[in-house]
């Protein structure tokens, strides 16, 4: 047995016994992994209040080889998630991406990009900003992590350029657009305005300082969620339970 240290996002909580519990936490560096916290609903806890449901902290556990649970040794805050009282969407946001790190990733397989969209997202969550674009952004780099990235460049069928100002469509069972001229009524599709593509492309292209410069109109938001929520419902087979929450 190994100890390591990692930053990690706390995603998930279920109760073990009456002062411990298990936490998955999707770490920078080990990718998901499931520990036991000894102790952490005591009172006084060497582990200082810093495991909080969607908390980001430094953490120090014991790998185990077998199939058994690591062990939990240290945490230490670093962030905790405070959404904007004012919004349960930020609320909600948050949950949504714990229940995605959860669901579309594997034990033990690290992505340091996908993590640190998440700690990017869940610090927007926390402050008043529109949460739609750091979702969004959350989701497609998700995606791009998993290698189930729609193709955003060229149309699924015939294989050319997606034209902006084209009238494409999303289909959903390739996870890829169709541009105008392979559009048929017959596939499993739903159009999307291009000034949408351009979002996307630019959501997948810039870092976090690119938020705050996108402006969307409320079709673009439509498009881009109907699109996202299409694409990940089909990876998983049902939709994500948070979905509810948000109203999509």
């Amino acid at each position: 047995m190994s100890s390591e240290k990692s930053d990690a996002i706390v995603i998930r909580q279920a109760d073990f016994s009456e002062s411990s519990r298990v936490l998955t936490l999707f770490t920078r560096d080990f990718g998901k992994i499931s520990c036991l916290a000894k102790g952490v609903k005591r009172l006084k806890t060497a582990f200082e209040g810093s495991l909080d449901l969607l908390s980001e902290c430094r953490v120090v556990f014991i790998h185990k080889q077998s199939s058994g649970l690591d062990l939990l040794t240290e945490a230490q805050l670093i962030k905790r998630f405070k959404p904007s009282p004012k919004s349960l969407t930020h609320l909600y946001g948050g949950f949504y991406i714990a229940e995605l790190l959860n669901a579309l990733t594997e034990e033990s397989d690290p992505h340091p990009e996908l993590y640190q969209a998440a700690a990017d997202a869940l610090f927007i969550l926390s402050s008043e900003s529109p949460p739609d674009t750091a979702i969004f952004r959350f989701e497609l780099i998700a995606l791009r992590e998993i290698g189930q990235l729609p193709d955003f460049e060229t149309c699924t069928i015939c294989q050319s350029e997606i034209i902006l100002g084209d009238h494409s469509r999303f289909w959903v069972s390739e996870s890829g657009l169709i541009c105008s001229r392979c559009g048929h009524s017959e596939y499993q599709q739903t159009e999307i305005q291009s000034g949408a593509i351009a979002v996307i492309r630019k959501l997948l292209d810039g870092n976090v300082d690119t938020l705050n410069r996108l402006t969307l109109s409320d079709q673009q938001r439509r498009d881009i969620r109907k699109l996202l929520t299409s694409a990940i419902s089909s990876i998983l087979g049902r939709r994500p339970k948070t979905t509810k929450l948000l109203g999509w």
